[in-house]
């Protein structure tokens, strides 16, 4: 178990720890901002910001894992809380986010308040993911909602969620697990990788999408050329 002291004063000693997923392929300002914003919003001592090794859900990545990993690692710099974690990369196979929630609740322990961090277009496919009602037995989800993104749910998400939402985080955090938490972050950064690859592959300018270190890395290796 990680040795850990929770920032939040004696009276809320367990840590809250979030897993944010990507396959950050690049990494860019939308990424590192929304990470920033939700450990502000939730009061989070951590945010484990995690490149996916094989997402089971997309195509691969056009980049190495370790160029991946290193391209995280040069965005967040000395950014407070976030932490880049290659445990996804480490493994083998698809990755699937009930593993690394087990992981991470192994690290923490079982009181730790654990969060998943999802977007809404991911959300709104979680009933097909692999053992949908586990992750709730690991963790909360949070759900990052974008403006015109709520709808009715698929019928299989309603019964997966039902009972679960929380109105605020104080709510979601009186106890480790099972919540549902959609949370509006203040800056909502519409960049895209996809969009972001297409300019590095013609040559266009990428200057205030990318941190500078992580244009810098890209320019040196001639990425996505």
């Amino acid at each position: 178990m990680v040795r850990f002291v929770s920032e939040h004063g004696p009276g809320d000693t367990a840590p809250r720890v979030a897993m944010f997923g990507g396959t950050f392929d690049p990494v860019h300002l939308g990424h590192l901002r929304s990470a920033v914003e939700l450990r502000e919003c939730l009061a989070l001592d951590r945010v484990h910001m995690m490149p996916a090794h094989v997402p089971p859900h997309r195509e691969a990545p056009g980049v190495s894992a370790a160029q991946r990993l290193a391209m995280l690692e040069a965005g967040i710099g000395d950014a407070p809380g976030l932490v880049a974690d290659a445990q996804e990369l480490d493994r083998d196979g698809p990755s699937y986010s009930g593993e690394t929630l087990a992981s991470l609740r192994r690290d923490y322990g079982e009181r730790a308040r654990l969060v998943m961090s999802v977007g809404m277009d991911a959300f709104l496919k979680l009933h097909q993911w692999r053992e949908p009602q586990r992750l709730f037995e690991l963790a909360h989800v949070v759900v990052i909602d974008r403006p015109g993104h709520r709808g009715p749910l698929p019928d299989a998400l309603a019964r997966l969620v039902e009972g679960r939402e929380a109105m605020d985080a104080e709510a979601l955090f009186r106890r480790p697990a099972g919540g549902v938490l959609h949370l509006r972050l203040p800056s909502r950064m519409a960049i895209s990788a996809t969009g972001l690859r297409a300019r590095l592959a013609e040559g266009r300018s990428v200057r205030y999408l990318l941190p500078e270190a992580v244009e810098d890395y890209i320019r040196s290796r001639n990425l996505y050329r």
